[in-house]
């Protein structure tokens, strides 16, 4: 029951007012002892946070995945400067000369810009060298950790939805509620609406509008790897003919152990374009999945990136002062 509980609540949470009730009823339990659960699991550590996941761009920041190479000796101080910027949300070590990764969005009144800031942290870190990789084409973001052990290898990966809406005050103040982790209590949502002086029919209405146009992706529960015991997360990068990269972005994207899968820029200095992370239960697991991708693909010319240490991840707090402040710091 543990394992099917941890994989619907990251498939998708349910929006309601007593959501924790709906689970139960989903998994034949009760609302009680699933609260209990999703306690211990939180104080454990294996849940990390419940709420929002939105799509940085439809929020009007710019963002994306960077890699530096940094001297051995000054990780320590490069690590505390990149983590300083409110905009990063992961930050790893990975086994190669390229051996800072992170991911970095700005907000849409940055006076630096996106790669005024990544040029900032590079001073900085004392990066040797650095390359800024945004994504060019989105074919798979969903992290939904295998628990139950019965997914099957491969699945039929929807399409973003996108549709354009404008966002007005009040969908940004749910904005900031909705990132908010959420208590683990009958009505989680009840201190958001009782705050916006709202009724639950206008704060879900908002939440499945700004859904429904791909401006929030989903709301769903967040995991620690490690503590769920899928101790291994391979950073996959392809070399992909430009011709074939639509083609096989969707091929590598619809394997179960693919959470997020995009097509970035190249550059004489890194010649892959088709980013795939894959996870497992062990290094070994992830390195079957991937000669499994490139059989099934026909691609030779790849790498694996193993994190060899986190120093960084958590949600970026959208519409939030820390961001100017950073700027202003530096």
């Amino acid at each position: 029951m543990r394992d099917e509980l941890l994989y619907r609540m990251q498939n998708e949470f349910p929006m309601s007012r007593r959501p924790f009730a709906e689970i139960a009823s989903a998994i034949g339990s009760d609302e009680e002892s699933v609260l209990e659960m999703v306690a211990e699991l939180k104080a454990d550590g294996i849940i990390r946070q419940t709420s929002a996941i939105f799509d940085t761009r439809r929020l009007g920041y710019a963002s994306s995945l960077v890699a530096f190479r940094v001297d051995e000796e000054d990780i320590p101080d490069a690590v505390d400067a990149i983590n300083s910027h409110p905009g990063v949300s992961h930050n790893y070590e990975r086994n190669h000369d390229f051996n800072i990764w992170f991911t970095l969005a700005v907000a849409p009144d940055s006076r630096l810009g996106l790669e005024g800031t990544i040029e900032k942290l590079a001073k900085m870190s004392k990066a040797k060298e650095y390359i800024a990789l945004p994504t060019l084409k989105m074919f798979k973001i969903s992290v939904k950790l295998d628990t139950t052990g019965k997914r099957p290898k491969k699945e039929k990966v929807q399409r973003a939805r996108s549709r354009d809406i404008e966002l007005g005050p009040r969908h940004y103040a749910v904005i900031r509620e909705l990132q908010k982790d959420i208590a683990v209590v009958s009505e989680p949502f009840a201190e958001s609406v009782e705050k916006l002086s709202m009724d639950y029919d206008e704060f879900f209405s908002i939440a499945q509008e700004m859904k429904e146009s791909g401006v929030m992706r989903r709301f769903a529960t967040i995991l620690n790897h490690r503590k769920a015991g899928f101790t291994a997360n391979a950073m996959s990068v392809w070399r992909v003919p430009e011709e074939k990269g639509e083609e096989l972005g969707r091929k590598i994207a619809g394997f179960s152990a693919v959470s997020h899968c995009y097509l970035r820029p190249s550059y004489p200095n890194w010649p892959y374009n088709l980013f795939a992370m894959v996870h497992a239960k062990t290094q070994e697991g992830c390195d079957a999945i991937i000669e499994e991708i490139a059989a099934e693909t026909g691609l030779e010319d790849y790498a694996k990136l193993y994190s060899t240490r986190e120093f960084k991840k958590r949600r970026i707090v959208y519409f939030d002062p820390s961001f100017e402040e950073w700027e202003e710091s530096v």
